[in-house]
């Protein structure tokens, strides 16, 4: 029995290992990868109550980098299989829910530490075949990222349970957080690792039960986070791995009395098709349910006259070439003001050109593959298209090949047209769009960037003028949910920048911050009274 208010370990950011070539960490890793890469297919079932699920119909998972070879099959499901994890969760959520708060924090804290250590080449090599991630990005994903979710998240759940309402005399008021009345949905994508456990960790920290579908082409790595949760200690039916269709999945959820919340990080249509169809099943619940969503961003770079120039070059590339700018919060389009628009894009094109593309394996590739066919024919159409028109250009890149692997050259255009279909639509691959401006006009050009996108994920400003920098913060103030100042716009690191953005980039819930926490409890009022009144009448009736 819980008798103390119990003193959490502080939480500190893992440290980013440097996996420099003949170092032991990256021997390791690198043999971990080979050895994954040449072991017998493997057999990916789903996760239901504890137990293992298979099907016949099974479905090929395969390198992006390399589509001929098969590291192994998932076994897909259907409508049946989501109602036995949302009974499972259900049968599971009573003990869950009324485990001591410290018991669960101790659940993902070993997390925490069998990621840090015997896990971590495993999900770091997984990441790297599955997704095509390089060594750097797997390393700050798969490994970091959720080592410091799990212990930020646990110091964030003190936090929460420590605020308390005052008592006056003879009174005791109190809040309780209780989990949500039913199970959570969290639906998943395919980029990041370390998002696709915490859309699940997060909510079931908190005493909730979770049904998780995984993007079909994470459940490779997938498979390894729900090995981990085991290893860690997280009991059966309290997080449950279905792979089927999302129609399939959806109709039997979003239908379900006990639905009490989504968690979710992908398209911007999905996620409004799914907040519409909760909303005509809104009379169906036992209660309105919560919907945490991050999706798309056409994140920018606005350059002021007084900027550096090989800074704003570094913040174009790695902003928007890492992991093959297939991130949120990758950089898109870019504002360049003409006084620095030459030495810049010498800059850029001897960089871009300076990238070697290829496998994973050798860590000497910055730019690996993009995730599948379909994403390559969609950011190869966006490529053909910019060839075609009169007032675009590429200034370097814009070749493609999928002919092995899902190639796409880091590709960089010039328009003259301040609306040109690249510099408003998100792409979710390696093109940066730039608009040179007259560099007189930066205010100007500051109400062009907050009017082009829907979207109000990631931005920056990069300039050495203060009075720019505090102009560019005004004017932003709502284009960007996470606003970085002389850096590029992506890389929040958690517990330092809360991550999340607005507008049409969803809720803003901030992953890796105690109001993502919030979303998943119900606070209940308790107020005690010591000695009740004994007569209705009051002072003011004589």
């Amino acid at each position: 029995m819980s008798n103390a208010l119990f003193k959490v370990p502080v939480a500190v950011n893992e440290p980013v290992r440097a996996y420099a070539p003949g170092s032991v960490e990256h021997t390791n890793l690198i043999n971990k990868y080979k050895e994954m890469y040449n072991q017998e297919p493997i057999d990916v079932p789903m996760h239901i109550g504890g137990k293992e699920v298979r099907t016949n119909n099974k479905r090929p998972m395969s390198p992006p980098h390399e589509h001929g070879k098969v590291l192994g099959h998932f076994n897909y499901g259907d409508a049946s299989h989501v109602n036995a994890a949302i009974d499972a969760a259900m049968a599971a959520r009573e003990e869950w829910a009324n485990l001591p708060w410290e018991q669960r924090a101790a659940v993902f804290l070993k997390a925490a530490d069998l990621l840090a250590g015997p896990f971590r080449d495993k999900i770091n090599a997984a990441t790297m075949l599955a997704q095509s991630k390089n060594v750097f990005q797997a390393e700050i994903d798969a490994a970091c990222e959720l080592i410091d979710f799990f212990k930020f998240n646990v110091q964030y759940i003190t936090q929460i349970y420590k605020e308390q309402p005052d008592s006056l005399p003879g009174m005791w008021n109190r809040l309780e957080y209780r989990p949500l009345e039913g199970f959570v949905f969290a639906i998943t994508p395919f980029n990041f690792t370390s998002i696709c456990a915490n859309l699940c960790a997060a909510p079931a920290m908190m005493g909730n039960v979770v049904v998780w579908k995984p993007a079909a082409s994470q459940i490779y790595s997938a498979q390894v986070l729900m090995e981990l949760f085991k290893a860690a200690g997280v009991p059966d039916g309290v997080i449950n791995l279905v792979s089927v269709p999302g129609p399939i999945a959806g109709d039997v959820v979003f239908k379900h009395k006990d639905f009490a919340g989504l968690h979710f990080t992908g398209s911007t249509g999905v996620f409004r098709d799914l907040w519409k169809e909760i909303g005509q099943n809104i009379s169906n619940y036992k209660t309105y349910p919560r919907i945490v969503g991050e999706t798309g961003g056409k994140d920018f770079i606005m350059v002021h006259k007084s900027a550096d120039a090989d800074a704003v070059a570094t913040a174009m590339t790695r902003g928007a070439f890492e992991f093959q700018g297939q991130k949120c919060s990758a950089a898109s389009r870019a504002y360049i003001p003409m006084n620095l628009w030459e030495e810049v894009k010498t800059i850029v094109v001897s960089q871009v050109n300076s990238f070697k593309m290829g496998s994973p394996e050798d860590t000497s590739n910055f730019i690996n593959a993009v995730i599948d066919e379909r994403s390559f024919d969609n950011i190869a159409s966006y490529i053909d298209f910019i060839k075609e028109q009169p007032d675009a250009e590429i200034v370097v890149g814009g070749g493609y090949d999928k002919s092995k692997g899902y190639f796409i050259e880091p590709t960089v255009v010039q328009t003259t047209n301040p609306k040109f279909k690249t510099m408003c639509e998100e792409i979710f691959g390696p093109v940066l769009t730039v608009y040179v401006y007259d560099e007189n006009d930066f205010e100007a050009t500051l109400d062009l960037v907050d009017s082009t996108s829907d979207y109000a994920l990631t931005g920056s400003i990069i300039s050495n003028d203060r009075y720019a920098i505090n102009l560019a913060m005004k004017k932003l103030e709502n284009a960007a949910g996470n606003f970085y100042i002389n850096d590029k716009p992506t890389g929040a690191v958690v517990g330092q920048q809360p991550f999340g953005g607005a507008r049409g980039s969803v809720t803003n819930d901030k992953a890796g911050a105690p109001m993502n926490l919030l979303r998943w409890v119900s606070a209940r009022t308790i107020k005690e009274t010591f000695i009740p009144a004994t007569d209705y009448r009051y002072p003011f009736l004589g």
